[in-house]
């Protein structure tokens, strides 16, 4: 029999459940934007009817071996989103068991397992209607911002679980009118600008830019032939511009309803990540959209929201002496 020392050590060295499940939520959101990454890979590069219109098999098979690049861009994205679907059941099963009803965590992971499958719903509604490659139907310019807004509200609910994972047994409190209102205005702003982001990107891909410079380009994209894809493209720098200005102020105002180390490191990740997207987004313009900047415009858009998510859960965070 273990001696009452021993069982206190024990217990001391090994990681509390919550401790590992909180871990856990931080590596899926990291593998879950780098899935987000390689979606925008595949898009770039054409890849979406690897496959043919199959799925989810891939060219009639389950487990295929792709003979050409396009079809090991696909599988392999498929595979990893396959994955995902797989941790997020784990994710959803283990916060259930380990946190009350009601907790941040048990919601957070329950919206994660629902935008999931609405991601493979949406995924497999591309393949199937063969909305990929060069095809710029108004369906495919629908589907692709609806495929956004569920990868968004996905990495939102998977940043929620995460953070109050690892933020202490103190629950979460309600917000004023004001915080709320601004913070969700700047939600819906991001969420707009991200939606016009992804008929954007559509148009870099199927209607490349050949004209060299800045007003050669405009009056290639205003022309009389041009393409709905290539007239929308105007329109998302300049709402960007106006919604990172909204949304660095918020920034800058909510550590004034809550003082707190943790809101003023999100406030700052918020204001950072904002100003790097300008800067990208610019560069991306500037540049005629190559593929690594759209992924690192991608990239720098992703830690944009997950930041006002942060600031937003930090802002929720009820303080130890108020925890009930």
């Amino acid at each position: 029999m273990d001696s009452p020392a021993a069982t206190a050590l024990t217990a001391s060295v090994a990681p509390d459940p919550r401790q590992r499940f909180s871990r856990y939520a931080w590596a899926l959101l990291g593998y879950t934007l780098l899935v987000i990454l390689f979606g925008a890979v595949v898009r770039i590069t054409g890849s979406g009817a690897g496959c043919g219109q199959h799925w989810p098999s891939c060219n009639g098979e389950l487990l295929h071996m792709p003979r050409t690049v396009k079809t090991t861009i696909e599988y392999t994205h498929r595979a990893s989103s396959g994955l995902s679907v797989l941790a997020i059941i784990g994710l959803l099963g283990f916060g259930f068991r380990l946190y009350p009803r009601a907790h941040p965590v048990r919601r957070a992971a329950s919206l994660a397992f629902a935008m999931i499958v609405v991601e493979a719903l949406i995924g497999a509604a591309l393949v199937r209607l063969h909305l990929v490659e060069n095809d710029a139907s108004l369906g495919r310019a629908l589907v692709l911002p609806l495929h956004l807004v569920s990868t968004a509200l996905l990495t939102a609910a998977l940043a929620w679980c995460a953070y109050f994972s690892s933020h202490g047994p103190h629950g979460a409190r309600s917000l004023p009118g004001g915080p709320r209102a601004l913070l969700l205005l700047a939600g819906l702003g991001v969420l707009v600008v991200s939606a016009t982001g992804a008929i954007t990107a559509l148009g870099d891909t199927v209607y490349p830019v050949h004209a060299a410079g800045l007003a050669a380009r405009l009056q290639e994209d205003q022309g009389a032939s041009a393409h709905l894809l290539q007239r929308m493209r105007g329109v998302h720098p300049f709402l960007a511009m106006g919604v990172a200005a909204f949304v660095a102020y918020v920034a800058t105002v909510m550590p004034a309803y809550r003082s707190s180390p943790d809101v003023k490191r999100a406030s700052v990740a918020l204001m950072t990540s904002v100003a790097l997207q300008v800067a990208v987004g610019a560069l991306n313009v500037w540049l005629s959209a190559p593929g690594y900047l759209q992924v690192t415009h991608l990239l720098l858009a992703n830690f944009t929201w997950i930041s006002l998510i942060f600031l937003t859960a930090a802002l929720r965070i009820a303080p130890a002496s108020s925890a009930t």
